[in-house]
């Protein structure tokens, strides 16, 4: 398709003297005002010059051109006027980002050879498009396929963590590619790491000093790989901040926090994480209850667009606590044993009085596990007080 011009003018005589003028040597359509128009951009776009007469009933001509670039950003927007004075231009140059500011009467041949610079901005502005995009699209090809051959673990859990982005970007009506690009690379930092260190972070086990350093140190690696490549500035930025909670902990732990955090960053720690508590093999309910009990870790609105794509509506914490001390109205996180080994409840399992019953008499004739796993309704949490760390360890 030949590259469209479109003139606009209030005076269909104006237009019609354009077709006659400039049809011979250009693809040239006309508008009888703005709104005629934008419904042209809209309906026949997009064009590569859109030529506007200043003064026009209705919509003016810097109203019209700045909302051609809202509709088609790469369309060379030019003023065509009979007012030169300094205000129109200042208007025209800011508000509409004009390339061109054309003074009536305007001869033929000037008209023309400015449609043609208009023309050939276009072309140069479309060539760099697709030069950056052709080689943006190259460096995030190139990126994952080292990630897959380096490091199989991180690539696993780049590719799980990316979905679970998708499915938040989906509930919280997100359009951001840089989001999902953001967590196609969120890895590319562990090539650095091997592989037996990153199995044991990816799983929720411990790790040495040393290897603690090491991993976390991965983000910023990320950020520096991804930084240089055209168009990816902001997905790097992404991409440094995944392991930093809202409150402004964890790395790389500059302070930054709440929403002065890339909202990237925000999904990524949230899908990180269950990632994490999943390889863990906690169930869904169960890792959801520890995010939950993480206070200051997550954006809150995005936990809980977490909570309605695994469709758990009851907010819930996790807690430890005694078998003797279990109350009415909690839920087994995990299966209560007796010391041989043999299940007496269920994880899953609502504690009721019939089940406070059965644990007291296997407890008195056979013996079970002193402590188990339960959630907690949020409005329950101040009866279960979380273990102190150092009590813990004690």
């Amino acid at each position: 398709m030949s590259e469209q011009i479109l003139c606009i003018d209030d005076d269909p005589n104006i237009l019609q003297a354009y077709r006659r003028a400039l049809r011979k040597r250009f693809h040239i359509e006309t508008a009888l005002g703005g709104e005629e128009a934008l419904e042209a951009v809209v309906d026949r776009g997009p064009y590569a010059v859109v030529v506007s007469d200043m003064r026009m009933p209705g919509m003016n001509g810097v109203e019209v051109l700045k909302k051609v670039r809202e509709k088609s950003k790469d369309t060379v927007r030019m003023m065509l006027t009979g007012n030169a004075d300094q205000q129109t231009a200042l208007e025209a140059v800011n508000e509409g980002h004009i390339f061109r500011f054309i003074t009536k009467p305007c001869p033929p041949d000037v008209f023309a050879d400015v449609l043609e610079a208009g023309l050939a901005q276009y072309r140069l502005i479309r060539a760099e498009r697709d030069l950056l995009s052709k080689t943006f699209s190259a460096c995030v090809k190139v990126l994952t396929e080292v990630l897959s051959t380096v490091s199989p673990t991180a690539f696993g859990k780049a590719s799980r963590v990316r979905r679970t982005v998708r499915q938040l970007c989906q509930e919280l009506d997100l359009h951001q590619w840089q989001i999902e690009i953001a967590a196609m690379l969120s890895q590319i930092g562990c090539v650095s790491i091997p592989e037996q260190i990153l199995a044991k972070a990816f799983d929720g086990k411990e790790l040495s000093p040393a290897e603690q350093e090491m991993f976390k140190a991965y983000p910023l690696t990320g950020q520096q790989l991804i930084a240089p490549i055209p168009r990816l500035e902001e997905v790097a930025d992404i991409v440094a901040y995944q392991q930093q909670t809202f409150d402004g902990q964890g790395f790389p732990g500059d302070g930054r926090s709440g929403n002065e955090l890339p909202l990237g960053s925000r999904l990524l720690k949230v899908a990180l994480d269950f990632d994490t508590l999943i390889s863990a093999n906690h169930s869904n309910e169960t890792a959801l209850a520890e995010m939950n009990d993480r206070a200051g870790w997550y954006d809150s609105s995005v936990l809980n667009a977490l909570s309605k794509i695994l469709a758990i509506t009851k907010i819930q914490i996790v807690r430890r606590v005694n078998v003797s001390e279990l109350v009415e109205g909690v839920t087994l996180a995990e299966d209560i044993k007796t010391v041989n080994g043999t299940i007496v409840c269920a994880g899953g399992q609502e504690v009721t009085r019939s089940v406070r019953l059965r644990l007291r008499n296997f407890a008195t004739n056979i013996g079970i596990q002193s402590s188990v796993k339960v959630f907690v309704p949020s409005d329950m949490a101040d009866r279960f007080p979380k273990e102190d760390p150092a009590e813990v360890e004690a």
